[in-house]
């Protein structure tokens, strides 16, 4: 047995994937066959003994796309495929620019008779006085029209011949029954000029345009999708310095071989991983980590490559290269968890299948049955076009889009970016939602929360910041900012001295002070003191105790801790409110996690947890059956914001986490993730009720269409009708949606 993926090409919506997912299913031998559209990818497990991939291939062909083996680019393949599928995404921008530019005048000269007032239209196109000419100008812009979204037609088509027709098989079949029509009212105007009253030119032309827009903003979300994981790779520097027996030399970081000696100096980032052979540093790996205080690094330890030296030259002997390096996993995890993840079915996508060929069997069984009655061929044409024209899946298809539109613009107001409708509406059914620690329920930067000493607090501070001005360690950044919140005046340091690992020392004033962790001590002489009791309390909080020594005693401790964001814990009891259970995860010490799960309310704490493997915690929750929301900011997050069933990232996290994620809350207020859940359930209830609507009308148009009324007292429904009922669907729809705009939030 063995699991291969494959890339595919031609799928536009649920019901294509689920066509490729149902042909390779049935095959010999294949035990599971899952298609994600958001990738194009198809995942199969089979028996190779039973069949071979030319099968899979062969299968995926008949059913109307292609298929061809995946394989792993390099960085250079993955750039070129990135940047043809931006081009791609900027040819379908300008087709729908040029389409909107066209549609506008189309429904000016179609449409701006029916107004109360009389739109000004030069008496060449008059519908009176000229209606060829009338006719013939909403050819031509429609037809241009048309062959900018020529795809759909081409799609839609094949795969109605191929026997699995989609969304675009709706629109191809709706939109080009209406302007045949037209064409056919259009040639027999000179004959007959009652035809310029039967033209639904704009009908074709809106939809096509609309549909276009939508797959436009459905390409643009992919691209960036695949711009995360670009700027991860991007992290890892394309040069190393490898250590040789003439001096350490800049070479590609593709030569470096595993037990390779490479030399990392202070401000720049760790090409690979590898274990500290020479030297102590203090490095940065909240970029994987996410976790804002540095790592002291000694002798024997891991560094992870992309993550970023702060002090202190270090020798490196590599140890993992390649695919191996931590990075690369995460990287792999992510088209792994992309690739799992499976998309909505829209409704409107599952009944494709049956909606579009019982549409057209009706329309063709009307046309025969009112023939063999002995009815005209305009009459039988009459009734065939107006089933397609009033079945054309205008409501339908603007069913879930509008209030999808009207709801993630609501979101935009509040500060909550949804990048997909297929997020907004998963959001609804989250039962589980993960919240990363550090940036997200914490502010994510270190700050000073307590100042214990039997001096004025002031003048211990002044001395802590006066030696710390010169240090660039995000601890001492934290006491800097809070001296200068204060309004306290540093004084001069002489003969400052940074001891990797263990803190500052420097002459103010004439007197030798020492501050940093419990070691900078050792260097002051302190053996025993007492603020002991207070810094292993203040530890059992979530808090780092900064010692000050003098001379050879200690004269304060302060305390710096990553704090709560202040609407932390309203919003996690929100969200419980809501029926949701509210997770933490982080990398953090168990003690320094119950600490914050306390003051904030969270269901449960998963603690300890390594850098990859946050999307294995949300991979466990999904088993069980919910769907799970991630919420995060780091680099590391990234992985499970992608494989989370709704990814939601903090506004001021990475720019990775950003790109993974399908909402941004900008705020970074957990407040507004609570919202968006709220949101979401707002919005589901309009698609509900606009499907229902839709349906609805289509259950009652379409019998009316075939004739059932001229059979009761010979009223004949014409297209022209059709095609305005066909209008107030839509209107009905749209402006149901718009009501969504009074939801508080």
């Amino acid at each position: 047995m063995v699991t291969k993926q494959f890339d595919v090409k031609g799928m536009t919506c649920a019901a294509c994937s689920s066509a490729v997912e149902r042909v390779t299913g049935k095959l010999d031998g294949v035990v599971q066959s899952s298609v994600n559209l958001t990738t194009n990818r198809l995942t199969i497990t089979f028996d190779e003994g039973k069949v071979a991939d030319e099968d899979i291939i062969k299968k995926v062909d008949r059913a109307g796309f292609s298929a061809t083996l995946h394989i792993d680019k390099s960085k250079e393949e993955r750039e070129k495929a990135a940047k043809a599928e931006e081009e791609e995404v900027e040819k379908v921008k300008r087709r729908v620019l040029t389409s909107i530019i066209l549609a506008i005048p189309l429904l000016y000269i179609s449409m701006g008779h029916m107004l109360p007032f009389t739109l000004p239209l030069p008496k060449v196109l008059d519908m009176h006085s000229a209606p060829l000419n009338f006719a013939l100008a909403q050819l031509i812009l429609t037809t241009i029209i048309l062959i900018n979204g020529r795809k759909f037609y081409i799609v839609g088509i094949k795969s109605l011949l191929k026997g699995n027709p989609n969304m675009d098989s709706l629109v191809a079949v709706g939109t080009g029954s209406a302007f045949i029509y037209s064409l056919i009212m259009t040639i027999r105007i000179p004959i007959d000029s009652s035809g310029v009253h039967r033209l639904y030119y704009e009908s074709a032309a809106v939809v096509v345009t609309l549909v276009m827009l939508g797959k436009y903003l459905e390409g643009r979300s992919k691209s960036r999708t695949g711009q995360a994981i670009k700027k991860l790779i991007e992290l890892t520097p394309d040069t190393a310095l490898l250590v040789t027996g003439e001096g350490a030399k800049e070479v590609p970081v593709e030569s470096i071989k595993v037990d390779d000696r490479i030399l990392i100096k202070p401000g720049s980032r760790v090409p690979l991983d590898g274990i500290i052979v020479e030297g102590e540093t203090s490095i940065d790996e909240s970029m994987l980590t996410g976790e804002s205080i540095p790592v002291e690094k000694k002798e024997d330890d891991q560094v992870i490559g992309g993550s970023m030296n702060y002090q202190g030259a270090v020798t490196v002997r590599v140890n993992r290269v390649g695919e191996d390096t931590t990075l690369a996993k995460i990287v792999k995890m992510m088209e792994d968890a992309q690739g799992k993840k499976a998309p909505i079915s829209k409704l409107a996508d599952k009944v494709a299948g049956i909606f579009v060929p019982a549409v057209m069997i009706i329309a063709i069984l009307a046309a025969v049955i009112w023939a063999l009655l002995g009815h005209d061929l305009a009459f039988c044409l009459t009734i065939f076009v107006s089933v397609l024209v009033i079945a054309c899946p205008c409501a339908l298809g603007l069913a879930t889009p509008t209030a999808i539109m009207v709801g993630t613009g609501i979101g935009a107001e509040h500060g909550i970016l949804i990048k997909s409708g297929e997020a907004l509406e998963l959001a609804h059914e989250v039962k589980r939602v993960i919240l990363d620690k550090t940036g997200t329920i914490t502010e994510g930067k270190p700050a000073v929360v307590d100042i214990i000493t039997r001096e004025p607090p002031e003048e211990l501070l002044r001395v802590a910041a006066t030696l710390e001005a010169s240090s660039e360690h995000p601890l001492a950044l934290a006491i800097v900012a809070k001296a200068a919140e204060e309004g306290i005046k540093l004084a001069s340091v002489k003969e400052f001295n940074s001891v990797t690992g263990k803190g500052v020392v420097g002459k103010i004033e004439g007197n030798k002070y020492y501050i940093g962790n419990e070691k900078i001590l050792e260097l002051a002489g302190v053996s025993d003191h007492e603020y002991r009791e207070k810094a292993d309390q203040a530890a059992s909080q979530g808090q780092t105790p900064m010692f000050v020594a003098k001379e050879g005693h200690v004269i304060g401790m302060i305390a710096v801790a990553d704090k709560v964001k202040e609407t932390s814990k309203e919003a996690i009891q929100k969200m419980k409110d809501l029926g949701v259970q509210v997770y933490m995860v982080t990398g953090d010490r168990e003690k320094t996690a119950k600490a914050i799960a306390g003051e904030v309310g969270v269901d449960e704490v998963i603690a300890e947890v390594l850098p990859g493997d946050k999307a294995k915690v949300v991979e466990s929750l999904q088993t069980k059956g919910d769907k799970v929301m991630m919420v995060g900011d780091g680099i590391n997050d990234a992985p499970a914001l992608v494989q989370a069933d709704v990814g939601v990232a903090i506004g001021s996290g990475s720019d990775i986490a950003i790109e993974s994620a399908d909402m941004v809350v900008v705020k970074s207020d957990l407040m507004d993730v609570y919202k968006a859940i709220k949101l979401s359930k707002a919005t589901i209830r309009k698609i509900r009720q606009n499907l229902f609507w839709a349906f609805f009308y289509n259950v009652i148009g379409i019998p009316l269409a075939a004739g059932a009324l001229y059979a009761l007292n010979g009223s004949l429904l014409s297209p022209m009708f059709a095609g305005l009922a066909m209008s107030l669907s839509s209107v009905s729809v749209v402006s149901n949606a718009l009501l969504l705009k009074r939801i508080k939030l």
